[in-house]
């Protein structure tokens, strides 16, 4: 990066942690610390609740996402409106009135304390493993710009994260969110109109698209049903459905970030406002991975997008078995690139024979290219089995190696923003239910709220080292925007279950659903770890299994035996 680029970095970021403290002011108790005096607009509500899902992860890999396999994740988000309907009618007003700092104190209320245990017990595990994969994320870039290990960066990153939500708590949280949201939208706006610009003369939006719909990255909607497809109107509609509801309605990250509204009608309104925004954000993100895709046809793209990966395995005794692929690939893109043009000139002439033909020579020309960049692949894992996995750098390859002088540093400041963001509510989340449903329900009762106050900021470090642990691990995952939604399956709909129960099923008692939520929770991991079917099914069968055993143990065991 230029040195221009290294100003814009610095001084965003600097800028969006110095603002936050600055807004937060001085926490004096537990409900300032945790949940910001519950004073937020419903815009901030809105923002806020929009970053903490926008990770890093959202801006680094989704574009890595589309240009490997097309526009169908977008499908993932299909029944977040309706999510946000059903959490705005039941959980908003029941939470809101209840005046918790966790969903999970409800729990308590309706059930017994073992379930409330249980249920904060599974989110500290998702939501912990899950945020190291949102650190890695932003350290991904900077290894590569400073050509270090990913270690040393995950330990900065996560280091700067604890420090400004340990001292500001979450109005340092909110406020920041508020901004970077702001300059994200802008920056990925700037992003999508410079891809655009930079493809050749006489090959637009259109015929871009066109070219990526032939080589099968337009692929937006499946209507076929199929269990083991991941990404279908079905899977995104029903099992994104329960995914989405059992994320907002029952994670502690984001549950913390609509309690802070100031009153009903503002959360609501934060919610449906990201019900309206969170698709068409999502399917622009994945355009800007097709249109670099596209721009890929006419510009050589690396064999493998990470680097780091790359100068390990030509330094090793593969060296030149690597060298020899990357010639292989270098004259195989000529032949696509040919191609490419032949068809892009065929669309503008619009000759039917023409645009057949070329679109045959093409799809053969992109085959041959994949088999040896497969190749290539498979000499990387003979060098490091461990190696990081290759559509996370898509785009930061390309923004680092096309993008302008300053707006580099701009966009490499939004995922780290992103990251920061979503970050921060994740440890304020992790570190709410730690302190009210484990050590101030069960270990320590009846303190001083001082006490309280200080165990929400030791929660708050604690956390931070540990998903910085679960972060030096993250790069052995695969793509990390599927790597986190495929953790959440794993969990979230049997804790969607349980508060199906609580708010809809009012004879079932606390020991009934106790036992449902275990054995559900064993069954789930079995079927993910199996994979037997596609992971976002996993979410609408937990909450079902949660459902039915529940109802069943109900009936069978001795109301003397149940809480």
């Amino acid at each position: 990066m230029s040195l221009t680029d290294w100003i814009v970095l610095g001084v965003t970021i600097l800028g969006i942690v110095v603002y936050g403290i600055w807004k937060s002011g001085k926490n004096q108790n537990i409900d300032q610390y945790l949940m910001g005096s519950r004073s937020m607009p419903w815009y901030t509500v809105g923002l806020s609740v929009m970053a903490t899902q926008a990770s890093a992860i959202t801006f680094l890999s989704a574009p890595g996402q589309a240009y490997s396999d097309g526009m169908r994740f977008v499908q993932f988000y299909f029944g977040l409106p309706l999510a946000m309907i059903v959490l705005c009618i039941t959980f908003v007003p029941i939470f809101s009135r209840l005046k918790v700092y966790t969903a999970y104190e409800f729990l308590e209320q309706r059930f017994d304390l073992k379930t409330r245990a249980l249920t904060a017990f599974l989110f500290l595990i998702q939501r912990g493993l899950s945020t190291g994969i949102t650190i890695y994320a932003p350290s991904i870039i900077l290894s590569t710009i400073l050509n270090i290990n990913t270690v040393y960066t995950t330990l900065f990153i996560g280091g700067l994260v604890i420090f400004y939500t340990v001292y500001g708590g979450t109005k340092a949280v909110s406020y920041t969110q508020l901004l970077q949201m702001s300059i994200i939208f802008l920056g990925m706006f700037a992003a999508g109109a410079l891809v655009v610009t930079l493809l050749p003369h006489g090959v637009g939006f259109t015929k871009a698209l066109h070219l990526a719909g032939k080589l099968g990255r337009m692929n937006v909607i499946d209507w076929k049903f199929d269990l083991n497809n991941r990404y279908t109107v079905w899977s995104g509609i029903i099992g994104g459905f329960f995914l989405q509801l059992s994320y907002f309605g029952t994670d502690q990250s984001q549950v913390g970030r609509y309690l802070t509204g100031s009153s009903i009608g503002q959360s609501r309104l934060g919610l449906i406002m990201n019900g309206l925004i969170k698709i068409p954000m999502q399917f622009l993100i994945l355009l800007i991975g097709v249109l670099v895709f596209a721009f890929y046809q006419f510009h050589q793209p690396p064999m493998f997008f990470n680097q780091y990966e790359v100068k390990q395995v030509k330094a090793s005794k593969y060296g030149a078995e690597y060298n020899g692929l990357e010639k292989q690939y270098s004259a195989a893109f000529e032949q696509k690139k040919a191609s490419a043009e032949s068809f892009s000139t065929a669309s503008g002439n619009k000759d039917e024979a023409k645009i057949s033909a070329a679109g045959m020579a093409l799809k053969e020309a992109d085959a041959q290219q994949k088999t040896i960049r497969n190749k290539a692949i498979a000499l990387i894992k003979k060098n490091n089995g461990k190696a990081d996995t290759d559509t996370n750098y898509v785009f930061l390859n390309f923004v680092t190696h096309y993008l302008p002088r300053g707006l580099i540093g701009l966009l490499i400041a939004i995922v780290f923003l992103a990251s920061m963001g979503s970050t921060a509510s994740a440890l304020n989340s992790l570190a709410s239910t730690t302190v009210v449903d484990i050590y101030k329900r069960i270990i320590n009762p009846g303190a001083p709220d001082k006490a309280y106050l200080d165990a929400s900021r030791l929660a708050t470090v604690f956390w931070g080292v540990v998903c910085i642990g679960m972060a030096l691990y993250a790069g052995k995952m695969g793509n990390l925007l599927e790597a986190v939604n495929q953790l959440g399956s794993y969990i979230y709909g049997t804790i969607l279950g349980v508060f199906v129960v609580a708010f809809y099923l009012k004879k079932i008692r606390g020991t009934s659903v106790f036992i449902a939520a275990v054995v559900s929770e064993v069954i789930i991991i079995i079927l993910g770890l199996s994979n037997a079917i596609a992971y976002l099914w996993l979410n609408a069968i937990g909450c079902f299994l949660v459902i039915i055993i529940a109802f069943v143990i109900n009936v069978i065991m001795p109301k003397k035996l149940q809480a």
